[in-house]
């Protein structure tokens, strides 16, 4: 497929071709760009981001063919290829909808409310040994994901395994002329989505539409709704239940299922039992038996069927290193998902350990050449390749990356002692097929620290910075909070990722936070809250700006600076009573600031007392008001026009007629809601764990730890979690007041709290040493752990010490 193709195939009207070339890859994310000559970059224009914005920086970088929404100036993309199109996802769609039909390849489809990506993936693996396979990397199954899934299908693929998700009505008929699946797969059906159908019987219709041209479609009748909306298809039915009339009856005892149809009884041990797991594998194993493999064969690989991670990991490694742990599998389209994420973090050093890629169904040399094409655009400063393919083809990478190693199995890395030791201050991420044991590399390299950990999901944090975002007016900028760790979370992670996502401002409280920042490659601006004098010179030596709250402190800046520039934030007190400029000063501030023009005043703002509830929106009315006073004189007197901003995570969600200039988003980024009204659509980024040290059990009238204040009525089993108050486990969990959860079931806290260790009494709770332990998560939720000591979120979050390893994971396959 030519450039100039794309014309009929689209309905696109040609601005200019320079020289056509083919089109090998389709690019959507600007700041993920595949630098290969058939490259073309689709410009969307969503609410609130414009990708035409970009094009001239992707033009300097490398690209030359683009569609776009509207016209370019072509005096700045000389050699480009412009295609003007009415909607580039529109065009996206038809360019791939044109390639799938150049295949004729058999293709699962999936879709369903839950388990879609699990079932995707385990059949993968399951069927991997039978076929060249083509998936969705990732969760990529919206009406963008599912096109660049497809776009990946090649004329040696031999199956399609593509799954589908949609939230409201009408997107799934393109879904499946993109897919044309020739076996249909519904999942379970849950209330993932709900708010966007009328009822559950439009929701199930909507997702059948999936299947609208499938000669088979798999499902389970258990669920009368699904069997009646299934009936009314065309397709081929290929139905299983453990209680309705089904083709094949399914019934389980313990671990040991048992299928019947009329051709036979066939028997599996599973290797799972939650309810959820078992369904989904069962969907597998009708797939299995509808394609003709053995039962014996199909038992052998369900015996090696492995959890699905879902996630790639970001770890404290040795060294000051950070490792990304994406040790599960290895295929081209996650390698560019990992690729990416590596991308985004800024360290000045850059590691990638990589295995052979296995079954790819491309020619050795053609895969080594592609995966040196994905490596050179990443910034990678150092690679280890592990496997037969590297060392044949390692000419070809180190070509890519100067300082290249290269082993025949991970055994033999591992003996480089020297290689390992020497990797500090820098970023390592470890992509491998599970049969290489990448496990036992990051066992190497990851710090080595006490069971408690604090998991933070980046992609809940991109979620709740796009609720806040779909809250703001155009043009209303972003300053995210970051002092605190984080709000506890790890300043240095989640500013990357929060720069990597193009927010405006980063604040931090103290100067000491900024630096670290500015270490870590941090270039946002960044305002720091609480700017003593003292630290007047980092501040200029670190491009921080300072807040100003006093006509000392203005005082004292303008003194130091001697004629030096420097970007500053004003403070006005308009009812906190905690820092700010109060009127009576504001004369000699504005006469201070006149005299002194190095001083740039970049913003004007104040802090909202109570925004969270409705009880106090008169006083938060006057705030605003005296507010706007204050500024207007600053405003007037300077003849300058500083950015104002008021707004808190509540104010964001609860006064969006106050938005003026720039909004500061802190607690709620991190999924807890501001304010005293329900039903937000925020998730919780952070996660605390830690595990069971030791179980005992105990007699009637025996005590538990310090001060003997905990003491048994009735004989109990107890266990000892590795957790304590220089943890963050605050002494106010001790004696009941504190629960936590332990195999799903809740356990209190008996007796004091201890400095690194906490007893809890699992009396009744099926549990053992090593079991993990959760303090707060999804299943027990921050706001309910901190009622239980009359305290808030915040505190919860900031409390948790540095000492508790953070890992950050984001969404890997």
């Amino acid at each position: 497929m030519l450039f100039s193709d794309l014309k009929k195939i689209c309905e696109g009207k040609p601005q200019a071709i320079f020289h056509d070339k083919p089109v090998t890859d389709l690019v959507t994310d600007s700041r993920k760009i595949v630098l290969t000559e058939g490259a073309v970059f689709f410009a969307m224009h969503g609410e609130r981001h414009d990708a035409h914005v970009f094009l001239n920086d992707l033009y300097a970088q490398g690209i030359r063919q683009f569609v776009v929404e509207r016209a370019v100036d072509l005096a700045l993309m000389p050699e480009a290829n412009v295609l003007l199109v009415k909607s580039s996802l529109k065009a996206l769609q038809e360019i791939v909808k044109y390639h799938r039909n150049q295949f004729i390849v058999p293709v699962i489809g999936i879709t369903g409310s839950n388990g879609k990506t699990i079932i995707k993936e385990w059949l993968y693996q399951l069927l991997s040994p039978d076929y060249k396979i083509v998936k969705n990397p990732g969760s990529y199954n919206s009406r963008l994901g599912v096109p660049l899934s497809v776009w990946q299908m090649q004329a040696y693929h031999e199956l399609g395994i593509f799954e589908a998700g949609i939230s409201k009505p009408g997107e799934m008929e393109i879904l499946a002329e993109l897919i044309r699946p020739t076996i249909g797969l519904l999942t379970n059906i849950g209330t993932a989505h709900d708010e966007g159908f009328d009822s559950l019987d439009q929701k199930i219709e909507e997702k059948l539409k999936l299947f609208a041209q499938a000669e088979t479609i798999v499902y389970c009748s258990d669920n009368s709704q699904v069997s009646d909306a299934v009936a009314k298809l065309k397709s081929k039915k290929i139905s299983w239940a453990f209680t309705a009339e089904a083709g094949y009856k399914a019934e389980l005892q313990t671990r040991l299922l048992t299928l019947r149809n009329k051709t036979g009884t066939y028997t599996f041990e599973l290797p799972v039992t939650d309810k959820a797991s078992v369904e989904n594998l069962v969907h597998c194993l009708v797939v299995m038996l509808e394609l003709g493999l053995q039962p014996g064969v199909i038992q052998q690989r369900i015996n090696t069927l492995r959890a699905v991670p879902m996630r790639l990991e970001l770890k404290q490694g040795t060294n000051n290193c950070q490792l990304i742990d994406d040790s599960y599998n290895n295929d081209l389209a996650g390698l560019q998902i990992s690729l990416d994420f590596l991308n985004s973090i800024r360290k000045p050093g850059k590691t990638l350990v990589l295995s052979d890629i296995l079954q790819s169904g491309m020619e050795d040399e053609q895969l080594a050449n592609r995966m040196a094409a994905l490596i050179r655009q990443r910034g990678v400063g150092r690679l280890v390749g592990i496997g037969k393919l590297f060392v044949q083809y390692q000419h070809i990478f180190k070509d890519t990356v100067a300082h290249s190693y290269f082993f025949e199995t991970t055994s033999k890395a591992l003996q480089d002692h020297a290689l390992w030791n020497g990797l500090r201050d820098e970023v390592v991420l470890l992509k491998g097929a599970r049969v290489f044991q990448f496990e036992k590399i990051v066992s190497l390299l990851q710090r080595k620290v006490h069971g408690t950990r604090m998991e933070i999901d980046l992609g809940r944090l991109v979620h709740n910075l796009n609720f806040f975002k779909s809250k703001l007016k155009p043009g209303v900028k972003i300053m995210a909070m970051v002092k605190a760790f984080a709000y506890g979370s790890g300043s240095e992670e989640v500013a990357n990722l929060l720069q990597f996502h193009r927010v405006d401002y980063l604040s931090v409280a103290y100067a000491d936070e900024g630096i670290a920042l500015r270490k870590s490659q941090v270039t946002v601006p960044i305002m720091v809250m609480n700017a003593a004098e003292e630290s007047f010179h980092a501040l200029l030596m670190h491009n921080l700006e300072p807040v100003l709250y006093s006509v000392g402190m203005i005082k004292a800046l303008a003194g130091f600076l001697q004629g030096n520039r420097c970007r500053i934030h004003i403070e006005l007190e308009t009812g906190m009573h905690r820092l700010g400029l109060e009127p009576p000063g504001y004369a000699e501030a504005i006469e201070i600031l006149k005299a002194n023009p190095n001083l740039e005043v970049t913003s004007i703002f104040s802090h909202l007392a109570a925004a969270d509830g409705s009880a106090h929106d008169a006083y938060t009315r006057h705030q605003v008001s005296v507010f706007n006073a204050g500024y207007k004189k600053f405003s007037e007197a300077l003849g300058v026009n500083p950015v104002r901003h008021m707004l808190n995570s509540p104010g964001i969600i609860r006064f969006t007629e106050y938005q003026m200039d720039m909004v500061r988003l802190g607690i709620g980024l991190y999924g807890i809601n501001p304010t005293t009204e329900p039903n937000q659509d925020l998730k919780p980024a952070a996660t605390l764990k830690t595990v069971i040290s030791q179980v005992k059990e105990i007699k009637p009238g025996d005590t538990v730890g310090y001060g003997r204040w905990g003491k048994a009525e009735a004989g109990k089993t107890i266990a000892t979690i590795a957790i304590g108050y220089a943890d963050g486990f605050n002494r106010a969990f001790s004696n009941g007041k504190g629960k936590v959860l332990v195999n799903g079931k809740t356990a209190p806290v008996m007796g004091n709290v201890c400095m690194d260790m906490t007893m809890i009494d699992i009396t009744g709770i099926d549990a053992r040493e090593g079991d993990e332990v959760i303090i707060f998560g999804d299943a027990l939720p921050i706001q309910q752990v901190a009622e239980s000591i009359g305290t808030i979120p915040y505190e919860i979050l900031t409390s948790t010490s540095e000492r508790v390893k953070r890992v950050f994971y984001t969404e890997s396959i």
